[in-house]
């Protein structure tokens, strides 16, 4: 089952519309490419060699539901011939003026004059109301995307995360049944870390596999039973067949 996050019409209206591309972000200051953790990335000379020389925020990005694969290929030290696959999704120019439609169009300008096939600005659509949006929404869904983002028109760029940008994810609903726990550490020390599961027959998974988020510290200190079924939400699959960030939601007594 997916979901969205609530959003309202007077958050909506007048709001760009873009998918959220399932990747790595990176920003670009004009000479280096650097992860969210300030990281060094090591891409090859002739993708560097594709990039502006003013800074731009964006995502290192392979394919739909390929985050697996996207990491294993941008985070090597040494780049191989596997970023030819990676193209750098632009959502925004940080240093250019005006609002999210005039900073990108710097990036576009930039772009037309130039045959690059690694760098692509990400598409921007103006949303009239939730219907608009529940529509383009759908559409992205019935692709394998991960999710959308919704950004306020007129606000300036700012770094990390922010309220100006909401992201709306797709999420998948399955049960497993719980085999065993693994304990906390930390704060968690003394209490369960994350239960150990089977996944249902027909889930579409058929290995076992952990589920830690979500549990509340109450669940940690009195958690489902061995056996018990529980509901968790994922988000597309890794690259070996498992729930990708699985998350409790609730115990399934009602199941056999």
């Amino acid at each position: 089952m997916s979901t969205t996050t609530p959003v309202s019409d007077f958050s909506l209206t007048g709001w760009w519309f873009s998918e959220k591309y399932d990747g790595m972000r990176a920003y670009w200051d004009g000479k280096r490419l650097w992860s969210r953790q300030g990281n060094p990335i090591q891409a090859p000379e002739w993708f560097i060699d594709a990039l502006p020389p003013f800074a731009l925020d964006g995502e290192l990005w392979l394919a739909r539901q390929a985050f697996a694969e996207t990491l294993s290929i941008v985070r090597q030290q040494v780049p191989d011939q596997r970023w030819d696959q990676i193209t750098y999704q632009v959502f925004d120019v940080p240093d250019a003026q005006g609002g999210l439609s005039q900073r990108l169009a710097k990036m576009t300008r930039y772009l037309r004059t130039r045959d690059v096939e690694s760098v692509a600005v990400v598409t921007q659509t103006r949303l009239r109301d939730s219907a608009h949006f529940k529509r383009l929404f759908e559409r992205l869904q019935a692709k394998g995307a991960e999710g959308a983002v919704v950004r306020a028109p007129n606000q300036a760029y700012v770094a990390g995360r922010q309220d100006q940008a909401l992201k709306v994810k797709l999420h998948q609903d399955a049960e497993c049944r719980v085999q065993g726990y693994r304990p906390g550490k930390g704060r968690l020390q003394g209490m369960v870390g994350s239960l150990r599961c089977q996944p249902a027959e027909d889930s579409g998974f058929d290995q076992p596999f952990s589920v830690g988020s979500g549990l509340s510290d109450r669940q940690r200190r009195n958690p489902p039973a061995i056996g018990e079924w529980i509901t968790f939400k994922y988000y597309g699959r890794t690259r070996h067949g498992k729930p990708r960030f699985p998350v409790f939601l609730r115990a399934r007594p009602d199941l056999p």
